[in-house]
């Protein structure tokens, strides 16, 4: 078995590489444009970037590989989400090389990783299943979530596409995937250490009982390897079909954060303000970014779609999942997060201050600028 991970050098993408390794893959090889780790073991690296089909399909018919994990994406958070023309060209035309390139070399199987978000914008969703339809792509208030569902669509259509080479057929499957987390994770926790170490998390926002998934990485990359193997089989069912991936524990965001939180000496905030103020705040950072980013491209705190993700209801089964290829999701905490950053000399230190004078004044600004913004809109 030999495997090609798009994306190889990310968070995911490594450890996928890592566990195909000790599942057995004979070689598994990681295209990335840069590699945030010196991985030793497993995949062999090669740096390119899947925008140029030429690159792409030269590595791919030399190495014909069985399957293609496509994990590569762009625009997710921070200030790549605001980069428009980067996040249609890796997350539309990346994908499109990626199963032009499949369908020119004869690799039958294609794993493709979504999100979440390509069903979900704001509206509450309760055990949601694959059967809901693709949230309109002119409704999105994000441009990362509205390539997602391009590309995902243009994977699941691809699903039994003639092979050039082979006279066979192309299958795919698409994994939407949760928030993840882990030990190491690149995106979301430091964010949060770092606001936690600026004295910025000062508050909770939306209602105590919404409950989001969560995705520890160990559970993704089980995912995909089950999955490639199910859709490798005679009898392919996961063949053109999408699926929803978490840990199958819905739980309230900042409940979930919780640990990290005080696992790192920090106060557990107590103020708790409305989803509707969170949610101009974002959407007014949003317009002055838009305003004067040529100028000062700053990284806003938040945007309207994180917004969405915290402080809206949106949980999914995971039963088809465990029906169709075996998908059961190990149990796990923020412990192992805790301690990866307690390593590396992040927690609150004794004499660092109270911020509360700061929360009132912080509180208040957000008060005035949402009210400010209400009466506008």
């Amino acid at each position: 078995m030999s495997a090609v991970v798009t994306g190889g050098g990310g968070y995911v993408g490594s450890r996928l590489c890592r566990q195909l390794v000790k599942e057995g893959y004979d070689k598994v090889t990681a295209i990335d444009v840069h590699f945030i780790e010196d991985e030793k073991e497993g995949a062999n690296k090669i740096k390119g970037d899947i925008r140029n089909f030429d690159f792409l399909n030269k590595i791919v018919s030399k190495l014909r590989p069985d399957v293609i994990f496509h994990v590569a994406s762009y625009g997710m958070s921070g200030l790549q989400m605001f980069d428009k023309k980067m996040i249609e060209s890796v997350n539309i035309q990346g994908t499109r090389n990626v199963i032009e390139t499949c369908i020119k070399n004869g690799v039958e199987s294609l794993v493709y990783t979504s999100t979440y978000n390509v069903v979900f914008c704001g509206q509450k969703i309760i055990n949601g299943t694959e059967s809901l339809p693709y949230y309109p792509l002119d409704k999105h208030v994000d441009h990362y979530s509205r390539t997602k569902s391009i590309a995902e669509q243009a994977v699941l259509a691809a699903n039994g596409a003639k092979l050039e080479k082979e006279g066979s057929v192309l299958r795919t499957c698409a994994l939407r995937c949760a928030g993840i987390y882990g030990e190491g994770e690149q995106r979301h926790l430091p964010r949060i250490v770092d606001y936690l170490e600026k004295g910025l998390v000062l508050f909770t926002f939306g209602d105590k009982d919404v409950k989001t998934d969560f995705l520890h990485v160990d559970n993704l990359v089980q995912a995909h390897i089950k999955a490639a193997a199910a859709l490798m089989l005679p009898r392919s069912i996961p063949s053109g079909k999408p699926y929803f991936i978490s840990d199958n524990n819905p739980i309230n965001n900042f409940m979930f954060l919780k640990p990290l939180i005080t696992g790192l000496g920090y106060s557990y905030p107590t103020v708790r303000l409305p989803l509707w103020i969170m949610y101009y705040v974002a959407y007014f950072i949003e317009i002055l970014h838009s305003i004067i980013s040529k100028v000062y491209n700053f990284k806003p705190f938040m945007t309207r779609a994180e917004v969405y993700k915290v402080g809206v209801t949106h949980y999914f089964s995971i039963e088809q999942a465990t029906r169709d290829f075996g998908y059961q999701p190990e149990p796990k905490t923020l412990d192992g997060v805790v301690k990866w950053f307690k390593e590396r000399g992040h927690g609150k230190k004794k004499k660092e201050k109270s911020h509360t004078t700061l929360l009132i004044v912080l509180t208040i600004v957000i008060i005035v600028v949402a009210s400010l913004i209400l009466i506008y809109f």
